[in-house]
């Protein structure tokens, strides 16, 4: 069983060292979807074409929940939660993990601030080809789509440093040019 855990652990290491691709372009049509969210431990169904009517979305992918990059992640979006809803814009995060793991994780590395959406069946994750190479994870992909449905920004890096920075930078910077 140890070296099942070390044999991963070396994957997980290669793959981590190595970019993240994104299939989905600037100017791509987005996938609409709905899925089973949780957001403060509380369960709701989430539907992108809902949130899309109140501004543009969020939406980021990562590899599981409660592992040390995807922890960090969460923690920075939850820091800048109230600044993306200043753009009037909505977060949500999307693992392969299932609805009981989300709302543990909605609470504790979310801080309540924004939803996790799940999606064990990797419907979603496939629609926006975010699924990681070899294993059913989603590869750490943050994508802006505005309320026409369309792909305004995608950063694709395994690294979650830069991720909240830049996708704030381009809702502020769409925002700017839809006032």
């Amino acid at each position: 069983m140890k070296l099942l855990y070390a044999g991963l652990a070396a994957v997980l290491g290669c793959l981590a060292a190595a970019p993240a691709q994104a299939a989905l372009a600037v100017g791509a049509s987005a996938p609409d979807f709905s899925t089973e969210a949780s957001q403060g431990g509380k369960v709701f169904s989430f539907s992108l074409a809902e949130a899309l009517k109140k501004g543009p979305v969020v939406l980021y992918f990562y590899p599981k929940s409660f592992t040390k990059g995807c922890t960090i992640e969460a923690h920075e979006f939850a820091e800048a939660t109230d600044k993306f809803a200043g753009y009037g814009a909505t977060v949500i995060g999307v693992s392969h993990d299932d609805i009981a793991t989300q709302q543990k994780f909605s609470t504790e590395e979310c801080r309540n601030k924004f939803a996790v959406a799940a999606d064990p069946d990797g419907k979603v994750i496939a629609a926006y080809d975010a699924k990681m190479p070899v294993l059913a994870m989603s590869n750490r992909i943050s994508y802006v789509i505005t309320p026409d449905h369309k792909i305004a920004f995608v950063h694709s890096d395994m690294s979650p440093d830069q991720h909240v920075s830049l996708t704030l930078a381009a809702v502020q910077k769409w925002k700017d040019g839809h006032k």
